[in-house]
C-alpha cells in the first residue's frame, strides 16, 4: 500500500453548513423542480451545533397555537401551528377512524320484495349517517349479547324503521308516463327511516330529533306492490371498526406555503409569473407606471410548481413550505359539528397519552 497516494482527512475539518442555511433546513420543506428537499425532521438532539433541540415544555406552549380560519355547519379549517408532523398526522388519523359516531349495525328485514337484495339494502341503510350524539349512549357489549339481549336498551342502542308500501296513483291521468305522477312511495329515501324510542329515550330524547342526517338520500326504487318492512338497531362505535362510524367526511392537512420573490420582477415577466400561481396568490403593483410581480397572499397557493417550468421565471421565486404548520381541513358528515369533533379529537389523543405514560411508569416500577 503506497501511503505516498492517500489524501489525510482530519474529522475536525468537517465543512459546518451556515447558521442560515441550517435554519432553512431545520423549518422549510424546499419545493424544487425534479424533487422535494428538507422532508425529513432533524430538530432533535444534538443534531446541529448551537441549537438546542432538547424538549421544553415552555418552548412549545409559547409556539404552540391554533387559529381557526373558517368554520360553517359542517366544514372548519383551522391552523395548527408548532408541533412535528407525526402528531398532526395522528391527530388526523383520529378524527378519521377513533372518534365514536352512532350508525346502524343490524338490520332486520321483515319484507323487501323491491330489485334491491337484502345484503345490498342493508349495506345501504348502514352508510347513512345518523344524527345523534354518541356522547349520550354507551359501547354495546357484543360479548355480553345474547338472544334477551339482542333488542338493546336505552342507553346503547337507537331503534329506527323503514315501512314503505308503493301503489298506483288513482289521481294519474291515463296519458303520463312520469313514474312520479303514476305511483305513490315509489322513491324510498332515507327520510323514510323513522326513529322508534326505546325505554325512557322518548322523554330523555324529547327536544332532539334522531334519525339520518340527510333525509334526500335515495335509498330504493319501489313500483306498485313492492314493499319494504325493516327495523334497525344503531350502535356506538368507531371508524376504526367499519367505515360507517367515521364522523368525517374528509379530514387532511397541507403545510404553508411560502413564496418568495428572489429578485423584482417586472412588465411581461412579471404577467406571465403571476399566471403560474393560482389566483390571489400573486398581484402586480404599479409604481411609477411600471408594473412589478408582487406576493400577495401564498396560502392560496396549491403548489403546482407550474412556474419552474419556465427557464426565464425558475430562478426568480423560491418555493418553499413552513415545516411546522399545519392547515387542517375537517369536513363532518353532519353527525356532530366540526368544532365538536376537533375538540372529541384532542381528548382522544389526550387518553391516549395518559395511557402511554401510565404504561411508562408502570413498566419502571416493576
Amino acid at each position: 500500500m503506497r501511503r505516498g497516494l492517500c489524501t489525510p482527512v482530519n474529522r475536525g475539518d468537517k465543512m459546518a453548513a451556515p447558521m442560515s442555511i441550517v435554519e432553512e433546513i431545520r423549518t422549510r420543506v424546499i419545493l424544487q423542480e425534479f424533487g422535494i428537499k428538507n422532508v425529513h425532521t432533524t430538530d432533535y438532539p444534538g443534531n446541529y451545533p448551537g441549537y438546542d433541540d432538547s424538549w421544553n415544555m415552555a418552548d412549545f406552549k409559547k409556539n404552540f397555537r391554533i387559529d381557526i380560519v373558517d368554520m360553517d355547519e359542517n366544514t372548519m379549517e383551522f391552523d395548527m401551528v408548532g408541533i412535528d408532523a407525526s402528531i398532526a398526522n395522528a391527530f388526523r388519523r383520529i378524527l378519521l377512524a377513533e372518534v365514536p359516531t352512532m350508525a346502524v349495525e343490524k338490520v332486520f328485514i321483515y319484507n323487501n320484495t323491491s330489485i334491491v337484495q337484502d345484503e345490498i339494502l342493508a349495506h345501504r341503510l348502514g352508510l347513512v349517517p345518523i344524527k345523534a350524539d354518541p356522547r349520550l349512549f354507551e359501547y354495546r357489549d357484543a360479548g355480553n349479547e345474547g338472544e334477551d339481549d339482542e333488542e338493546g336498551s336505552e342507553i346503547d342502542t337507537i331503534k329506527l324503521q323503514l315501512k314503505v308500501k308503493c301503489s298506483r296513483n288513482p289521481r294519474a291521468t291515463k296519458d303520463s308516463a312520469d313514474p312520479r305522477e303514476l305511483y305513490l312511495n315509489h322513491m324510498v329515501y332515507s327520510k323514510d327511516m323513522k326513529w322508534v324510542p326505546i325505554g325512557n329515550q322518548a322523554d330523555v330524547f324529547a327536544d332532539i330529533n334522531i334519525g339520518p342526517v340527510h333525509g334526500d338520500i335515495l335509498l330504493a326504487q319501489l313500483r306498485p306492490g313492492q314493499e319494504l318492512d325493516i327495523v334497525m338497531h344503531c350502535v356506538k362505535g368507531i371508524g376504526q371498526d367499519h367505515a360507517k362510524f367515521s364522523p368525517v367526511a374528509t379530514a387532511s392537512y397541507r403545510l404553508l406555503p411560502e413564496i418568495s420573490l428572489l429578485e423584482t420582477v417586472e412588465g411581461e415577466k412579471a404577467e406571465r409569473l403571476r399566471g403560474c400561481f393560482s389566483r390571489g396568490v400573486m398581484e402586480l403593483e404599479d409604481r411609477d407606471g411600471r408594473k412589478f410581480a408582487k406576493v400577495v397572499n401564498s396560502r392560496l397557493d396549491t403548489c403546482s410548481r407550474e412556474v419552474l417550468r419556465h427557464e426565464d421565471l425558475k430562478n426568480l421565486v423560491k418555493l418553499a413550505r413552513v415545516r411546522d404548520h399545519f392547515i387542517f381541513t375537517v369536513e363532518s358528515s353532519g353527525v356532530l359539528p366540526p368544532d365538536v369533533l376537533v375538540t372529541e379529537a384532542i381528548k382522544v389523543l389526550m387518553t391516549k397519552c395518559s395511557r402511554f405514560l401510565n404504561e411508562l411508569n408502570t413498566s419502571n416500577m416493576e
